[in-house]
């Protein structure tokens, strides 16, 4: 660490100097309030062991200087003159002092602690910074404190993972972060969302094909090779078809893979990510989710939380989001009154963090100045409701409640059965924000499910 000794005695400076000697300290020294001044620009100290009696000014008042600087280095205090001067030194900032005359011995513990302290203090801040923004995932509550650890870990490490959470809440976001922090970062990052795709397309996708296969003339490298020493994020691998899951899971054991039509086999390094927005265990008793495959990926679980745990993370990324899109819109930043933030807080957003995005993306395109208030949020929030809650109105309700396709009344549990089934494909399988649509809890509608097959 570079260390400065403000000192006026030329002759304490050498005897100082010489006690660091060998310690592995980068000692320099001035005798003058004024090149203290001068050092602490140009040199940016670790450590400063400071004399209060200087020739043309008062230590006391250099702590002032040492406060204001970033980073802050810690200062030890020399003094002659009793506690009642270290006191004073304590209250401005310093971090030790050390009553004069003392020894070498004395001279290093002490700077020893002080580098201590700086050291974690210094930790302690860029860990802090960290916390608060995980590349792209923005939030400060205690619940994502446990996710930003567990994605660290992740990181460090080349174990599969399975990334649980509703739609709308961060799990690609959460991949990515993992790839971006750990040795495979120089590689490409590669999501796919596996429901998106034909059941009789996803293998060759995912392995590619020989040439020939479906008249093409040349081969054709699928994502595992385009994804070779980088990640593959295989998002909603619920919806992948049983049979292929083995596939994918030798894959996963060997890193070998064929593409289809093909009896070569190539090898991949590849690490696997996966992600669900439902019960992988309620999909696995189900028969939809292979057993070794889910154990072969739960090796470290990370759940990502929904927006309604988060607490005042909605306020962090709500005034995100209006900094975001009103640089993107060109239109000057927005601000929330106080009903305003208390209704974020509120409202337990069943499409968590997309549905936030959405709105305030909309805010920011609608208000006609620059204070967004309670009315105009909770507009907006209606609207989006609205909107989803007669997509599945509309599909639950194609006959009146109660009555069967004869025009006969139908028992309340077939009705019911309808509403729920319609909200969970509105859904796209998410149970929990099902749920949260038709404002029952999650267990409800499982247990429901449970029933129906009994």
């Amino acid at each position: 660490m570079k260390t400065l000794i403000v000192e006026d005695s030329s002759t304490l400076c050498a005897i100082y100097e010489a006690y660091l000697d060998s310690t592995g300290y980068e000692v320099h020294s001035v005798e003058t309030f004024t090149g203290a001044l001068m050092a602490l620009e140009s040199l940016k100290p670790d450590l400063i062991l400071l004399d209060i009696e200087l020739p043309d000014g008062n230590g006391l008042d250099l702590l002032a200087e040492t406060v204001l600087m970033n980073p802050q280095p810690a200062v030890v205090v020399m003094t002659g003159h009793g506690v009642e001067f270290a006191d004073q030194a304590i209250e401005r900032g310093a971090d030790d002092f050390l009553g004069k005359p003392f020894d070498a011995s004395r001279l290093r513990v002490t700077l020893a602690n002080a580098a201590q302290r700086l050291e974690l203090t210094q930790k302690l801040s860029k860990l802090e910074g960290v916390r608060e923004r995980l590349g792209s995932i923005i939030g400060a509550s205690g619940v994502m404190q446990a996710v930003y650890t567990t994605i660290e870990s992740l990181a460090s490490s080349r174990a599969t993972a399975l990334i649980t959470g509703e739609s709308g809440t961060g799990k690609e976001l959460a991949a990515k972060a993992i790839h971006d922090l750990s040795a495979r970062a120089p590689g490409d990052f590669i999501a796919v969302n596996c429901a998106a795709i034909p059941n009789d397309l996803i293998e060759s996708e995912l392995f590619g094909e020989a040439p020939g296969v479906r008249g093409n003339i040349h081969a054709r490298d699928g994502l595992i090779k385009q994804s070779d020493g980088g990640t593959l994020f295989l998002d909603e691998v619920c919806d992948m078809p049983y049979e292929l899951q083995s596939v994918l899971l030798r894959f996963i054991q060997s890193g070998s893979f064929k593409p289809v039509g093909s009896d070569n086999e190539f090898v991949a390094d590849v690490r696997i990510l996966a992600a669900t927005n439902r019960d992988p265990l309620f999909e696995m008793r189900e028969g939809r989710l292979r057993e070794d495959l889910f154990y072969r990926l739960h090796v470290v679980p990370l759940r990502i939380p929904p927006l309604r745990e988060r607490g005042a993370d909605v306020l962090l990324l709500a005034e995100h989001y209006l900094k975001v899109f009103a640089m993107r819109e060109g239109r000057q930043i927005c601000v929330f009154t106080e009903d305003a933030r208390r209704e974020l807080r509120r409202y337990p957003w069943p499409g968590n963090v997309r549905q936030l995005e959405n709105i305030i993306h909309r805010l920011v395109l609608m208000s006609p100045d620059q204070t967004i208030g309670y009315e105009q949020l909770r507009i907006a929030i209606m609207d989006s409701d609205t909107l989803d809650n007669a997509t599945i109105l509309s599909s639950a309700t194609a006959m009146p409640a109660g009555m069967g396709s004869n025009g006969s009344v139908e028992p309340l549990w077939l009705t019911e059965k309808r509403a729920i089934q319609s909200a969970i494909d509105y859904c796209e399988g998410n149970v929990n924000r099902a749920a949260g649509l038709l404002e029952v809890a999650p267990s409800t509608i499982y247990r429901k499910i449970q029933s129906w097959k009994s």
